[in-house]
């Protein structure tokens, strides 16, 4: 018989067993009468709501199907082998946002943080909330827009180099692949000083593989994207590690970059951060600089290329800035301030097609919301589904309109693109300065032409277009 016929059968079998004691736990298993869940289901026995949510299009249709189905404020589902409550709408993200370290504290996916966190670290849940306090008061510190201006300048000469070197040459680019490489040589270089290219790829080509594969299924065997991932993170470790001890044993380090700051950093008890801490913070920022900025500039120019009426007003506001500039002049804070509609549009592309699906959150104790009890231990995801493409919050959802964010914008707790309250992701300021120099670069050079008018979107840790984006591109003159 074919082996894959067997395989199935076998498989199929076990499948069988595990429903009968799945139902056979159930009926024995009671709540406290007076113990009301969120409405939702589990899944299936072991794999819960996994499989739906692979073969979803979408996670965007993945929870719009279940708020209609069980509830538009919470519901329940079970996802990387835990019980989880989705909560939904601004009122959902509101009470998650402001309950942080009072019902609820931070929890990272085991699937996710083995790939990334150094082991010792990783088998932790409180060594990952102690990086989280860490984060909150160092990152936001040292990314703080004042602290983020002087690095606009170089942004802004990378961007030029970039695109001297990748788009120029050629009538046609991929631009997804483009700006991850951008946006990965530019984290190299303000996080660690790196800048010979040989030394970003040997990062750069084991994070492709870590990225890639831990938001997949956790099956660790040989040729699957969660083994590759394993794999991969244990090479980027490897790598950081030594760079982090080269740092650390330099007598005179005159780097301004943010491993510095990192090794030099010590809390309010005298206490500096370890290896592994130092480590965890920096690949954290990685992660967030590579993946999400990548996939927020993408979709940002792929609006752009579809919109030609959109592109010609952001290319109006960008030419009055690169008129004002002297020949060969560098974008400054104040550049950056004037580019308002071009903010907009990047906020508005943002919530069309949101870089980060939400977070997660443990309930250190149970508690209720909208009439539902969610239980000590179970964990909590806030999303941007629910809110960013309510017609409730957004009059006609699905069409491209940059002026929502004019004035004071959208109601609170509705866009939520870099979450909320104290957990508020750091590097929302950073984003924003890489995101508008970039578009300043490729706007006021080229032209986009889509060359796959209806690409496929895909979704990893990220949105990803299927083909990468191709445009053919249509210089408006010499760059500068």
């Amino acid at each position: 018989m074919d082996p894959f016929v067997l395989y199935s059968l076998a498989f199929a079998l076990l499948y069988i067993s595990l429903y009968f004691i799945f139902f056979i736990l159930k009926g024995n298993y009671s709540n406290n009468k007076h113990t009301i869940l969120p409405p939702g289901s589990n899944g299936w026995p072991i794999l819960g709501e996994n499989i739906d949510m692979a073969y979803s299009s979408s996670p965007e249709k993945f929870i719009h199907e279940r708020m209609e189905k069980h509830s538009s404020q919470v519901f329940k589902t079970s996802l990387l082998g835990e019980k989880i409550a989705i909560f939904c709408g601004s009122s959902g993200n509101k009470f998650l946002f402001s309950n942080e370290n009072n019902l609820l504290t931070t929890w990272w996916p085991p699937s996710l943080t083995k790939p990334l966190m150094c082991p010792t670290q990783s088998q932790s849940q409180n060594s990952i909330k102690k990086i989280a306090l860490l984060n909150r008061g160092f990152l936001h510190e040292i990314l703080k827009p004042e602290n983020l201006k002087q690095y606009i300048p170089f942004m802004d000469s990378m961007a030029r180099d970039h695109l001297k070197q990748e788009w120029v040459p050629f009538k046609e680019v991929k631009i997804y692949p483009l700006v991850k490489k951008y946006t990965f040589s530019l984290a190299c270089k303000l996080f660690l000083s790196i800048e010979d290219f040989q030394h970003v790829k040997k990062l750069s080509d084991p994070f492709v593989l870590v990225t890639s594969g831990m938001f997949t299924v956790p099956i660790n065997l040989p040729g699957m994207p969660y083994n590759c991932a394993i794999k991969g993170g244990k090479m980027v470790r490897e790598e950081l590690m030594k760079i982090i001890k080269e740092r650390k044993n330099e007598k005179n380090n005159y780097s301004d970059d943010l491993l510095s700051r990192l090794t030099s950093f010590s809390d309010e008890n005298g206490q500096f951060m370890n290896d592994a801490e130092i480590y965890n913070n920096i690949i954290g920022l990685l992660v967030a600089s590579y993946d999400t900025t990548s996939a927020a500039i993408t979709f940002v120019l792929k609006y752009l290329a579809e919109l030609p009426k959109i592109f010609n007003e952001v290319y109006k506001e960008q030419m009055e800035i690169r008129k004002s500039k002297g020949e060969g002049e560098l974008l400054n804070w104040d550049d950056i301030q004037k580019m308002k509609y071009s903010w907009n549009v990047a906020c508005e592309a943002i919530r069309l097609m949101p870089p980060a699906q939400g977070a997660f959150r443990e309930a250190i104790t149970d508690f209720t919301f909208g009439g539902f009890t969610i239980p000590k231990g179970w964990k909590t995801f806030w999303n941007v589904y629910s809110t960013h493409k309510n017609p409730k919050y957004f009059p006609e959802p699905e069409k491209f309109d940059p002026c929502r964010f004019e004035g004071s914008g959208p109601a609170p707790y509705t866009f939520v693109p870099f979450g909320g309250g104290p957990r508020m992701c750091p590097g929302k300021e950073y984003a924003r300065l890489e995101i508008l120099v970039f578009m300043y670069n490729v706007v006021t050079n080229f032209k986009l032409e889509k060359l796959v008018p209806h690409e496929k979107i895909i979704y990893q840790s990220s949105p990803v277009p299927l083909n990468g984006l191709p445009v053919r591109i249509q210089p408006h003159g010499n760059l500068a």
